[in-house]
């Protein structure tokens, strides 16, 4: 397959330079030419347009921060599907509204498109190390079609049914990792206001029952949410707020989870 990629921040680069280390015809295209620089010394080309970079691609794949950008991109003028070939698959590794995925396949359906949504979880080391967990929605021929693209970053890749259901799995994570943060750093509050030492406690606390990756946050950061809240909160902030949607068109409860969510956020200065 040759492989079109959009986004090559701080977790798309290291993807994007997996698949090129993989021997895979790769396109590239960013708003900003200094984010491709990096590139200049690889087999990768540089394309002047979405649309372009469409053109000469199978698979294109997105891994842009918001939904505006996803479909801005994606259905703009010069946006990929004014490129993409019929039988082509776009797929989506932001983490968006599974809304957002599902009105972009019915658009793209029209030109014989087909779109997947596949956000990732893990961060650029992960990446770069080919350990990204991967979460897929959609059709299990076009996933599967994909599926050796996407082990050359990620292991897992997981499918989880229909499309947007990769969405809905990773909101669900983020969800959980936020809440997990908020009680971390209020735990170990409370054992230096009960006379615990911060650096016994995180000792006893990563050898324990009670570790997970948001402890280690936590405990890399010095006992509190601080040293992250900048540039996580607003990330975790729109991801909490789009399960709770869900949650609430549903017309379902979202439970413990959103409310010690929401008690990250706060201390985040960053609340819903």
């Amino acid at each position: 397959m040759r492989i079109g990629f959009i986004g090559v921040g701080s977790q798309g680069a290291p993807m994007t330079r997996r698949i090129i280390d993989a021997g895979y015809e790769t396109t590239l295209w960013a708003r900003r030419s200094a984010s491709l620089e990096p590139f200049s010394g690889t087999p990768a080309k540089i394309a002047g347009s979405p649309a372009e970079l469409a053109a000469g691609s199978d698979l294109v794949c997105l891994c842009v921060v918001s939904d505006a950008d996803v479909q801005e991109i994606i259905s703009g003028q010069h946006g990929i599907l004014a490129g993409i070939d019929e039988g082509g698959v776009i797929a989506i590794h932001s983490t968006v509204h599974p809304d957002t995925c599902r009105s972009v396949a019915d658009n793209a359906a029209g030109h014989g498109v087909a779109v997947i949504d596949a956000p990732v979880s893990g961060g650029g080391q992960a990446a770069a190390a080919g350990n990204l967990l991967v979460m897929v929605g959609g059709e299990t021929k076009v996933v599967e079609r994909c599926r050796p693209v996407f082990s050359t970053y990620g292991n897992p890749v997981v499918h989880m049914g229909a499309l947007g259901s990769g969405q809905v799995a990773k909101l669900l994570n983020n969800l959980l990792f936020t809440a997990n943060l908020g009680a971390a750093a209020d735990t170990f509050a409370l054992g230096r206001s009960l006379g615990v030492e911060p650096e016994a406690l995180a000792e006893v606390i990563t050898r324990g029952s009670a570790h997970s990756y948001a402890v280690g946050s936590i405990v890399a950061g010095g006992g509190t949410v601080e040293p992250i809240a900048a540039l996580a909160g607003p990330l975790l902030n729109k991801d909490v707020a789009l399960v709770s949607g869900l949650a609430d068109a549903a017309d379902i409860s979202a439970g413990i989870a959103l409310t010690a969510a929401d008690g990250t956020l706060g201390l985040m200065n960053h609340p819903r």
